[in-house]
């Protein structure tokens, strides 16, 4: 008969995480948007102000 107790215990492998995964943060997306922002409100004052 045999033993499969060995593999029923083993965790399956971590998958990869991509890019994709790291744009999904809450955190890096609010630091994101913050810079974006920042350069539009930049760039729109120096076409419209300027």
């Amino acid at each position: 008969m045999l033993d499969t107790t060995q593999s029923d215990t083993t965790a399956p492998p971590e998958e990869r995480r991509g890019c994709l995964f790291a744009l999904s943060q809450p955190p890096l997306m609010i630091f994101l948007a913050v810079i974006g922002c920042l350069l539009l409100m930049a760039s729109l004052h120096d076409l419209l102000m300027l």
